[in-house]
């Protein structure tokens, strides 16, 4: 015990030169970049699992609870440390806590001295046929019920002490194979600390590999800030300049549109005039022929005539339908808008795009210095880092502690064989014990069973059988064995008793609940100059508030010692890895950072270029005589349905000259129809197209325009305006995501180093394993457990011994019995019928006694 503390107080006082670091700090920072210190994987439990046993150590716990429930004394043994102890005053205070243990210890002191005296003076009594050695029974009513009492109360008690005989052999024997594995334990603490050491230079060299990563990050932004920060100032931009850029972008294919709709429509109006002109022509001639033709003599002849004058007053409607002289020619629109055209406007609008798509390579092209100065400061970075690590004389003192463990280890190993030794002997003397004990309820168990199998109700105590005198003989030979050893027995009992229970009280149970280091933490305990030990020893200033509790567990969360032993009084490492002075490095190397953007939209051509679309005229075109005009047939009535109608009135006719030239008119009214209505269809349909698409363009164009320029001026003066704003806040952007890679760094280095950096959970365990699971696990619960079952059989031997001499003289063959006058003897079945086949009256005294050789007494 006192060697593992000094191993634990060794091991911080050499982690006070070893390691570095700050308060605590989160790695969750911004950034993509997740660092992870490697941890090691220790074998070693601190815990204590004793497994099935375990029920049967509570059981003893709960009996000391019983025997001391005062709570741990701090006080007490705080001023015992001191050596302040006045016996005067706190002696008392001392004997109320031990008043249990000194009583239960005084009643086995007295067990040890009667015992030993009462067996004396029992034997010398029955060697003087006293004290039941006279070898004579008197014969009782109740002597059936008082055997059988008897023997069920030794059998009982007998069973009691099997138990405790079996905890006895339990403990000891747990005692042996759990000393066994000290050696196993030993050497996993001591593996599980080299790890400690081997992995802390690998944690050391992981944090600075870590750097590179982290600086690789930090120049694939750089050589990517055509797309971080000229990314990010068009990002900016876009929803100012795209909108109206797209705008103007679409009003290029307005003008292309109109264009076209325009040639379209002069194009339908000179076919329409051509058309039309010669269509009125050809219906006027078809017209005068039918007229010609009905002057024929048949007309006049009825019913022929009723005929001709329906052919006659149809001949009206052979007439044009459309006055294309109504519609305006488009010839000065049409010369406007290609004036318009003259002028590359969807040229203009692109020179406008790839000035503003340009931004991330010109910014790339105007920051190739200033990167490669940011660059050379990232790079300083790294060996400023690995200086301060060398600064930490870490691989000196693991060195150091190195050999520490190794004598530690050769000591332990060479004291382990001695262990083992005085473990054997431990053994077989608690083996001899249990034996003792075995042997002596052994005896009173087949005492039992001779007795019982043996004992017949029929013969006299004179003609007891064999088997049952023998059964007598051998509790009688228990008794014997009680009192020779049960008081030697006791004062085992007590030693290991008192060594047991105050072990378990003062240092496994305070130390289980952390109380013990309560105690440890006392100020001034250890030196009356210094109020917390640890840190007068650590840093020699005892006013820092460094505990043993905190220590300790803080090194069983698996803390990192910096942190644990609060050694940034020792070696600030956020000195010494000042995060402001490296961001204020780059952020100075960017602030000569100068990025000139000049970003032209539209110039003044193209803006000239829309006014004069504006003012085309397109929106001055009457369309709504377009419409009703393009609305129209080109005659007046359907020439195809005239001419069918012709030819059916004709085929009234009789046959002749008459009937032939109105079939032959009908044949030309549909050839009219074929080759000049249908084509003038189509031009009015396309011509009407054309209208419906100039329409909708020429309403609001002038307005639509005039939004167009002035979002374009607002987008201009915004760019113009504000770029300089939108460049520097970019700019802040993007170094505080270059910074922030490396104060992400820093801070984890910071972090690692205090929380995570040279983890003391191997101290806390071998701490554990010493006090937890080898002291107390391993010895001190066993020894309770032994002491428990041995003191319970011993002192339950007492009743026992009185219980198996009164059942003793049932069982055993006697020298003498009582005689009555009628009969020489008194059987006993008439007796254990409860008559006992005579009256109280008829017994006179004893005559002539037979007499029967001498017996063991």
């Amino acid at each position: 015990m006192a060697r593992t503390l000094s191993f634990l107080l060794l091991l911080l006082g050499l982690c006070g030169n070893s390691v570095s670091g700050g308060p605590p700090s989160s790695t969750n920072t911004s950034g993509d970049l997740n660092y992870e210190l490697p941890t090691a994987n220790y074998e070693t439990q601190g815990s204590y699992k004793p497994g099935s046993i375990g029920i049967l150590f509570r059981m003893v716990r709960i009996f000391l609870h019983m025997v001391q429930p005062n709570d741990f004394p701090e006080d007490i043994l705080a001023k015992v440390i001191q050596k302040s102890f006045e016996p005067s005053i706190n002696f008392d205070k001392v004997l109320n806590y031990e008043i249990g243990i000194v009583i239960y210890a005084l009643l086995g002191l007295l067990f040890v001295i009667l015992m030993p005296v009462v067996g004396y003076f029992f034997c010398m009594c029955r060697c003087c046929n006293r004290c039941g050695g006279k070898m004579h029974q008197r014969q009782k009513e109740n002597g059936p019920f008082q055997r059988k009492c008897f023997a069920i109360s030794l059998l009982v008690i007998c069973i009691i002490m099997s138990f405790g005989i079996f905890c006895g052999f339990v403990a000891n024997h747990s005692v042996r194979t759990r000393i066994k594995r000290t050696r196993i334990l030993a050497n996993s603490n001591f593996k599980d600390l080299r790890t400690l050491l081997n992995q802390t230079p690998e944690q050391i060299q992981f944090i600075l590999a870590q750097y590179n990563t982290t600086k690789d990050k930090a120049f694939s932004d750089l050589n990517s800030i055509h797309s971080l920060l000229g990314g990010g100032i068009h990002e900016r931009l876009r929803p100012n300049v795209t909108p109206v850029l797209d705008e103007i972008k679409s009003m290029v294919t307005v003008i292309k549109e109109t264009k076209k709709a325009l040639e379209s429509t002069k194009s339908s109006l000179q076919n329409l005039r051509d058309t039309s002109a010669q269509l009125s022509s050809n219906l006027t001639n078809v017209k005068t022929s039918i007229q010609r033709s009905l002057r024929d003599p048949t007309c006049s002849v009825h019913p022929a005539s009723e005929t001709c004058n329906s052919i006659r007053t149809s001949l009206s409607q052979l007439d044009s339908n459309l006055d294309v002289n109504q519609l305006p020619p488009v010839d000065t629109e049409l010369d406007n808008v290609n004036n318009v055209l003259r002028t590359d406007l969807g040229g203009l609008v692109q020179k406008g795009y790839q000035a503003f798509n340009d931004i991330p390579e010109r910014v790339q092209h105007q920051t190739k210095n200033i990167v490669a100065d940011v660059k050379g400061v990232l790079n300083s970075i790294g060996p400023r880092v690995n200086r301060v690590t060398q600064q930490i004389p870490i691989e000196s003192t693991l060195s150091k502690f190195a050999v520490y463990i190794n004598k530690t280890e050769s000591h332990i190993h060479r004291n382990l064989h001695s262990l083992e030794e005085y473990d054997s002997y431990w053994w077989l003397g608690g083996l001899i014990i249990c034996f003792l004990l075995t042997l002596i309820v052994t005896f009173y168990y087949l005492g039992l069973l001779c007795g019982v199998c043996g004992y017949d109700r029929d013969a006299t105590p004179t003609r007891r059988g064999c088997v049952s005198h023998t059964g007598g003989v051998f509790l009688m030979v228990g008794v014997g064995l009680s009192f020779l050893f049960c008081w030697l027995l006791m004062i085992i009992v007590i030693v290991t008793f008192v060594i047991g229970t105050n072990v378990e009280k003062l240092i496994c149970e305070p130390y289980a609940s952390t109380k013990f280091f309560q105690v440890l933490d006392t100020p001034y305990l250890f030196n009356d100059n210094w109020q917390y030990y640890l840190s007068g020893i650590i840093f020699n200033k005892s006013d820092i508030r460094l505990t043993f509790g905190q220590v300790y567990s803080d090194c069983k969360n698996n803390r990192g010692v910096y942190a644990t032993l609060h050694l940034e009084n020792r070696f600030n490492i956020s000195k010494h890895l000042n995060i402001n002075e490296h961001t204020e490095n780059i952020n100075h190397e960017f602030e000569n950072l100068n990025i000139n953007l000049n970003i032209v939209l539209l110039d003044k051509a193209g803006r000239a270029n829309l006014q004069n679309f504006a003012v085309c005229g397109i929106d001055r075109i009457n369309y709504a005589t377009y419409l009703s005009q393009t609305g129209k047939h080109p005659a007046k009535v359907n020439l195809l349905s005239f001419a069918y109608d012709l030819e059916t009135k004709a085929n009234h006719l009789p046959p002749g000259t008459l009937r032939q030239s109105l079939k032959r008119e009908a044949e030309i009214i549909k050839m009219i129809h074929r080759q000049q209505v249908v084509p003038m269809e189509q031009s009015l349909g396309t011509l009407r197209d054309s209208i419906k698409t100039l329409q909708p363009i020429s309403n609001g164009l002038v307005d639509r325009i005039a939004r167009i320029l002035t979002s374009l001026d607002s987008a201009q003066d915004f760019v113009t305006n504000n770029i300089a704003s939108v460049i520097n806040d970019e700019i802040r952007k993007y170094v505080r995501t270059i910074v922030g890679h490396f104060e992400q760094y820093l801070l984890w280095v910071d972090f690692s180093v205090r929380e995570k950096m040279v983890s003391c959970k191997p101290v806390a365990t071998a701490l554990d394993s010493a006090v937890n699971v080898l002291l107390c696990g391993y010895v001190i619960s066993p020894l309770n457990l032994f002491w428990f079952g041995i003191g319970k059989a011993t002192v339950f031997s007492l009743p026992a011994l009185i219980f198996a001499v009164k059942l003793a003289k049932y069982y055993r063959r006697m020298d003498s019995e009582d005689v009555y006058d009628d009969v020489e003897t008194i059987p006993m079945k008439n007796m254990e019928n409860g008559n006992n086949g005579y009256h109280k009256d008829h017994l006179y005294g004893i005559h002539n006694p037979v007499m029967t050789s001498p017996l063991p007494r």
